[in-house]
């Protein structure tokens, strides 16, 4: 029998499902990123400040980098998990990842807030 160390991962549907419904968010966001730049309007920076004062694009700018970032962790544990055999350094890797994805999280918010 063969012992299974066990990290932190999860296996099954339920990351399956993330992966495909972050993957439809961030497509939609996308998309309506460009009908914003297709607008016809010239693309500068009181384009963009406008854009953003909007509470709705502010929202939406977050569901898509929080879509990304757990998109992102899903994508890269299972690399982790299938490539890096040692579980310490697996587990270091993973934390690594995890408190870089929250300061980018973080830095947007600070940058959607300000």
């Amino acid at each position: 029998m063969t012992a299974r160390i066990v990290t932190g991962a999860h296996y099954g549907l339920r990351d399956w499902l993330a992966q495909r419904i972050t993957a439809v968010i961030m497509a939609i966001y996308s998309v309506i990123a460009v009908i914003v730049v297709l607008s016809g309007k010239p693309i500068n920076y009181a384009v963009w400040r406008d854009l953003f004062t909007q509470g709705w694009m502010r929202v939406a700018t977050l569901l898509f980098i929080a879509c990304l970032a757990s998109h992102a962790w899903v994508g890269v544990r299972d690399i982790l998990m299938d490539y890096i055999k040692a579980a310490g350094l697996r587990l270091a890797l993973e934390v690594l990842v995890l408190l870089t994805i929250a300061a980018y999280v973080g830095w947007t918010i600070q940058i959607l807030w300000r």
